[in-house]
């Protein structure tokens, strides 16, 4: 093209309407095929706000029915409305609560779910929308012609200039979806101004023998790396007032400055921050002019239901070989029903909270213990017990408040709600056994009869004397109580599966198989047992690592 044929091309471009119909909010159908500047011309492309990108990719997955937030379970009724209610309004959000309410995953998951993909000149760092620039500007780059610059305002990086100038209507495009344009900042003591909003670059000058304000020395900071996108503050009130004054720019007037540039950066990012209530409600943490313009305020809160901390722990834990693994749904039950006492427990103090992760990370740990004390030396299937789970104090993460908040408190503080954990849940699935069936296990044992429990005893194994289908084979009627247990909870179990995949999680350690071993039954068996000793009047009494007779 010559010069005469680029200036009409990129004046058409600009002055016409798109030439495309929308995939999502934005974005042309066939947009995977436009690969260069000139792809991007010949369709009129019209790049859309963030603001407009969420509310229309919101509308759209509405009325498809689709969720928008993948990975946040629970907030149905309320923060998932109140969030939707923000977008629509195109607001702020503040996220309070306290941690692991997932505030944070809020954010990211807005980004990836309702961001449409931009078009962005390959290679540059501030997400540079080539469309962007005027267009006297484009055709001067497109042309090698001179440009004056009559305004202040940065519209693509020297660097995106450049590449067009030397590449005209063959520069590369790629399209950047959404979560590459999240920018997450947790806020220390130690961010500085010049984290926000950029600074100049040493080594840019001198590399390039730039002068100290010329904007080719300018490094962006997170603001122009979350240009187009969003910029999650994570606890906003400990970012010192200097700095959210630089926020407050932003959403105030949608442009910042820095240092002595004369230069304005506008980078049309969404803010959205987060506080725990301690500091939000600490007087003078955040700006007044900044708290004012945080459009919307979203409470948080953890798992109202048990079963909705159960599918955020088997969403989030991580488990190094999921193959080799099984977690039997009442002993995920038992860890929720523990992050539920802890959050009432009068001892623990509530102001910190007790965190989803402290749920997450007692399940990983459970898989390890079973994996180190008969999984790897055996070469069994790793299925926690409920013999393996005092190993939790490791994983506790909680304050005590009304007494000493030392190891041995946290530790008996722990055990007691562990127990009463356990209580629950044993008894849950005992009381489906019927009262003559329970009297036909009682009288299978006297004074001289115990079944043994241990980390170390394996539920079956040929070499060894002991172990639990051993014991079992002793005990007819404990075992068709086992047996008849182990079936419901394999009904229960699949139940459990298929709603955490309508969630779309990852089920590969709830999940039956065909090679489930006997450490299963063994997991079982340790919950009837434990019932029975929970019975009211008790069956069984346990003393050290056996489960006896219970003398009244």
């Amino acid at each position: 093209m010559n010069t005469s044929n680029i200036k009409d091309f990129v004046h058409h471009s600009y002055l016409s309407s798109p030439t495309y119909k929308e995939l999502i909010r934005g974005v042309p159908k066939a947009y995977k095929q436009i690969k260069t500047l000139g792809d991007l011309l010949g369709v009129n492309y019209k790049h859309i706000t963030v603001d407009e990108q969420l509310r229309g990719n919101l509308i759209l997955k509405m009325r498809r029915g689709e969720n928008p937030y993948s990975g946040i379970i629970g907030y149905d009724d309320d923060v998932v409305p109140g969030v939707n209610r923000a977008i629509l309004s195109g607001h702020e959000m503040l996220f309070i609560g306290q941690i692991g309410q997932a505030k944070t995953k809020i954010a990211e998951s807005i980004a990836k779910s309702l961001l449409s993909p931009i078009p962005i000149v390959q290679g540059t760092i501030t997400n540079d929308i080539p469309t962007s620039i005027d267009e006297e500007h484009l055709i001067s780059l497109l042309t090698d012609s001179d440009f004056f610059q009559r305004s202040p305002e940065f519209r693509v990086s020297k660097d995106c200039e450049e590449i067009i100038r030397n590449n005209k209507l063959d520069t590369r495009i790629e399209w950047l979806d959404g979560a590459s344009r999240y920018r997450y900042i947790l806020a220390t003591p130690d961010i500085s101004v010049k984290d926000l909003v950029g600074q100049i670059d040493a080594i840019k000058i001198a590399k390039k023998g730039v002068e100290i304000y010329d904007i080719e020395s300018y490094s962006p900071g997170q603001l122009l790396q979350a240009r187009h996108g969003i910029l999650c503050v994570d606890e906003l009130p400990v970012l010192d007032s200097r700095k959210q004054v630089a926020l407050l720019s932003v959403i105030q007037e949608g442009k910042f400055t820095t240092g002595s540039y004369p230069i304005i950066f506008k980078p049309n990012a969404k803010i959205f921050a987060t506080a725990n209530p301690i500091d939000y409600t600490h007087s003078g943490k955040i700006i007044e002019p900044l708290f004012d313009r945080l459009r919307s305020q979203i409470y948080t809160h953890y798992p109202l239901k048990i079963d909705d901390e159960m599918l955020i722990i088997i969403q989030e834990a991580r488990t190094p070989d999921t193959s080799n693994a099984f977690l039997p749904i009442f002993i995920l039950k038992t860890i929720a029903i523990i992050m539920n006492l802890a959050r009432r427990h009068p001892n623990i103090s509530q102001d910190k909270g007790v965190s989803v992760r402290m749920g997450v990370h007692s399940i990983e740990l459970l898989i390890g213990e079973a994996e180190r004390n008969r999984s790897i030396l055996n070469s069994v299937k790793a299925v926690p017990r409920f013999c393996d789970i005092y190993c939790l104090h490791q994983s506790s993460k909680f304050e005590l408040n009304d007494i000493d908040d030392t190891p041995r408190n946290r530790r008996e503080t722990l055990e007691s709600i562990i127990d009463s954990a356990i209580k629950e849940v044993s008894l849950e699935y005992v009381k489906r056994i019927s009262p003559q069936q329970i009297m036909k296990v009682k009288n299978e044992f006297n004074p001289d009869k115990i079944f043994l429990v241990s980390q170390g005893i394996l539920g079956h194994k040929s070499s060894e004397i002991i172990n639990y289908e051993s014991q079992l084979s002793q005990f007819s009627e404990l075992k068709q109580v086992v047996n008849e247990c182990t079936a419901y909870i394999k009904y229960e179990q699949e139940r459990f599966v298929e709603t955490a995949k309508k969630f779309g999680i990852i089920t590969d350690t709830i999940s039956l198989s065909s090679d489930l071993n006997s450490e299963f039954r063994a997991s079982v068996t340790e919950l009837i047992l434990e019932g029975f000793r929970y019975y009211e009047p008790p069956l069984l009494a346990r003393k050290d690592n056996s489960y006896g007779i219970a003398h009244s």
